[in-house]
């Protein structure tokens, strides 16, 4: 039994999220497993590197899975290539050590949000870009969103009530200006449900003036959900990079 690592790329706008559902076969997952499990001729599971929402976006999801075949990696990844839908690219795919597992191997990853800050239109980018026309101070949002760094219980912060624990080390929280987009990359150890939609949800509500840079702390001790901003539209994230 051998073990693959296969990296991804896809546009998630018409899929219901990365992870299988009884109730569809739209998901990354349910596409991959099912085209894997008729191209080895076998039941095939795969583990992704975490679960995107319904409508997020992938630059390189990581994902692993076992199976009996003598397939050299090359022309495996030219078959998975050749039947994945347009909206899925498969990147890279080798053979992984015993032990690794996409998941549970996983050491940090970044996630980029983008935010299209103009009056101008944006067309060809509009299905990953969340449009907010109004102005939105920058430094006040880069002062909030340092007092979020470090290792915290990320409660206020998560879409839903977690069973085990919310602590989670948030890293890096860059916003850059590129033109008529801001773009908000976040780099951690791992990220909670809805976590990075929510933070920049908060950072939104910041930059418009309706919270305050230092209100972070308060919202971060609360460990309720209600006392977080909004959770920013799935379209304008991407799983940007994962590592091992």
């Amino acid at each position: 039994m051998r073990n693959f690592k296969l990296t991804l790329c896809y546009d998630g706008s018409r899929y219901k999220g990365w992870q299988r559902q009884g109730n569809t076969e739209n998901t990354i997952q349910g596409r991959l497993e099912t085209l894997l499990s008729r191209l080895l001729e076998q039941p095939v599971e795969i583990s992704g590197s975490g679960r995107t929402d319904a409508g997020v976006h992938a630059r390189a999801q990581v994902c692993s899975f076992r199976a009996e075949t003598d397939l050299d990696c090359e022309t495996l990844l030219a078959m998975i290539r050749r039947y994945l839908p347009e909206d899925i690219g498969a990147m890279a795919l080798c053979d992984a050590p015993e032990r690794f597992h996409a998941r549970l191997s996983c050491r940090e990853k970044t996630y980029v949000y983008r935010i299209w800050n103009s009056d101008e239109p944006n067309v060809f980018a509009r299905n990953y870009l969340y449009p907010l026309r109004e102005p939105l101070d920058t430094p006040a949002m880069e002062q909030a969103a340092a007092r979020l760094l470090g290792r915290h219980d990320f409660s206020s912060f998560c879409g839903m009530k977690m069973k085990k624990s919310a602590v989670r080390e948030l890293r890096e929280v860059k916003l850059e200006r590129l033109g008529g987009e801001l773009r908000i990359s976040l780099t951690g150890d791992g990220f909670l449900y809805n976590m990075v939609r929510i933070i920049v949800g908060t950072l939104i509500e910041v930059g418009r003036g309706e919270r305050r840079p230092e209100d972070m702390e308060a919202v971060l001790k609360a460990r309720n959900r209600a006392a977080a901003g909004f959770t920013a539209p799935a379209k304008g994230l991407i799983l940007w990079e994962v590592r091992y």
